[in-house]
């Protein structure tokens, strides 16, 4: 008897230390719930806002619709410094401005990602796209010189060689009419990045059916819908809807590809690649996954290889998503203004005449309005639309005090459309982006690749990348666009896409006799050294 007495009393003392834990997180919770909800309440807000589940059931299920709404609120607010939104319990200020922007991303109390990021921890882990604190000082730190310029270089060979297969997909539908592009530079940019990311070449675009790519799209798409929906977030919840199992699912497919890959290569290096050449005496192509194998810590200790693959899946996804969006913008673009086209070709011809020889870094610098109209693609279309962060204490933006764990979001792509930093923003201009054209602009008024600490550490192997395959695809083809501004539907989800994806004409390049003349009169004492010689 005494006994169960006893057991009786420990299973009420197990449930009454449960119950004052519940009440008191509950009492925690909702403390902080309403202070920053009374603490907000002078800042401008949407229509009806519902205690605890917010502005939820204001947006729309789709993607496409969604990201259309938001670019509507931005423009209901347009002349209001902020707004802000509850998605369920969570505060958002939204962002859209380049003096509203600015005291967030400059400073450094304000570096922690969003809560919404949360939900690509079990794809991404804490990797320098999702870490904070200390762990994503020591990873930036680190991984910093894996790309410096001289390491890039070593890439630019992998690049040219992909864009020359690409340019040999796209002459299959050159002269026969509209088609879909989206996918052919996608899978491009997925070789390229496989092969410099990991020094694998996985032949993406000789097997069009990727099931990496279908799977990062699909990934993409369940991880953007559960930022916007608050009856999803739990996980013991998440798991019953078979959206969680779908998730599951998709995520063992992401990660047994880069789990087989770095554990190959783990096994290559230690076995047979302490040389650094190959059996032909050719140097051989270091990828950013041996650097991460061979990287240390401060203390010596090398990064695990839960450490490594947070990385190589970050580097997957974010550099080759990224890049394929703004090569297929940038193609619509300049298939939609002839004129620009016209002075891209132009720049094209001087820097390489007639030529077929591949790309190489003098020729990149040479490449100015190329690289403007990269940049003006990436002010109307950004590849990442919007992106946010935890604020870190009590501030105040334009004279709103804004609490500490609020979160504050960066509406990209309303950012870029200022019409007092850019003048009929919807117009396609690259000539915005000439030195003497960028004079006074302040600098948080354009951040494709986001800005201060945090900003883009990849931003310069982007952007070679994307000079080397539409310097590729330019060199060789006219292109038409067959669709108009109106028909795109960007889908803004973790990366912007259209909708519909890119629609085009190609007609292969024909010779301009007159070009040639100029390019010989021009070059004429380098041209008749190398016949002399």
């Amino acid at each position: 008897m005494a006994v169960l007495i006893g057991s009786y009393s420990t299973t009420l003392l197990g449930v009454s230390i449960f119950v004052a834990f519940l009440t008191y997180l509950t009492y925690k919770l909702l403390s902080d719930y309403l202070h920053k909800w009374f603490e907000m309440k002078p800042i401008p807000e949407l229509g009806t806002t519902y205690p605890f589940i917010g502005n939820a059931l204001l947006f729309k299920n789709n993607a496409g619709d969604f990201f259309r709404q938001i670019q509507d609120f931005t423009w209901e607010f347009r002349d209001k410094p902020l707004f802000k939104l509850w998605v369920g319990p969570v505060p958002f200020v939204v962002l859209y401005h380049a003096e509203t922007v600015e005291p967030v991303l400059a400073n450094s109390i304000h570096m922690e990602k969003a809560f919404a990021y949360k939900f690509l921890h079990p794809w991404l882990g804490t990797g320098l796209l999702t870490s904070t604190g200390t762990k994503w000082r020591q990873r930036r730190k680190m991984l910093t010189p894996t790309f410096h310029f001289s390491i890039l270089e070593d890439f630019l060979e992998v690049m040219n060689e992909q864009a020359e297969i690409l340019v040999e997909k796209l002459e299959q539908h050159a002269g026969k009419g509209p088609f879909n592009c989206f996918s052919l530079i996608t899978l491009c940019a997925l070789d390229i990045i496989c092969e410099t990311a990991m020094g694998k070449k996985i032949y993406a675009q000789s097997n069009s059916d990727s099931e990496y790519v279908r799977s990062v799209y699909r990934m993409s798409d369940i991880v953007s819908r559960r930022q916007r929906s608050p009856w999803l977030w739990p996980d013991f919840i998440y798991t019953y809807f078979s959206e969680g199992r779908d998730h599951d699912k998709t995520l063992k497919v992401l990660h047994s590809f880069t789990y087989k890959v770095i554990h190959e290569r783990a096994e290559n290096m230690s076995c047979n690649e302490s040389d650094s050449e190959n059996d032909q005496g050719k140097r051989k192509r270091r990828a950013f996954l041996d650097m991460l194998l061979s990287t240390t810590y401060e203390d010596g200790s090398k990064m695990s290889h839960e450490d490594i693959q947070e990385e190589v899946d970050t580097f997957m996804f974010r550099g080759h998503d990224t890049t394929a969006a703004a090569m297929n913008w940038a193609l619509h673009l300049l298939g939609s203004h002839p004129e620009v086209h016209k002075k891209v070709q132009q720049e094209l011809q001087e820097v390489f005449g007639t030529s077929s020889r591949p790309t190489s870094t003098d020729d990149l610098k040479k490449l100015k309005y190329l690289e403007c109209v990269i940049k003006e693609a990436l002010r109307l279309f950004p590849s990442v639309p919007f992106f946010a962060r935890s604020l870190g204490e009590d501030c105040y933006i334009n004279g709103f005090k804004v609490p500490k764990g609020a979160n504050a979001i960066i509406i990209t792509y309303s950012l870029h459309r200022d019409p007092r930093y850019f003048p009929e923003p919807e117009e396609f201009r690259p000539e915005r982006f000439l030195p003497e054209n960028s004079v006074g602009r302040p600098a948080y008024a354009y951040v494709p690749f986001s800005a201060g600490l945090r900003n883009c550490i990849g931003q310069r192997f982007a952007l070679m990348e994307e000079k080397v395959v539409l310097a590729a695809i330019l060199r060789n083809f006219t292109v038409e666009a067959c669709q108009k501004r109106e028909d795109l539907r960007p889908v803004g989800e973790l990366i912007l896409r259209p909708e519909k994806g890119i629609v085009i004409k190609l007609e292969k390049k024909t010779i301009d006799l007159h070009h040639i003349v100029s390019y010989i009169n021009k070059n004429e004492p380098t041209i008749s050294k190398h016949v002399t010689d």
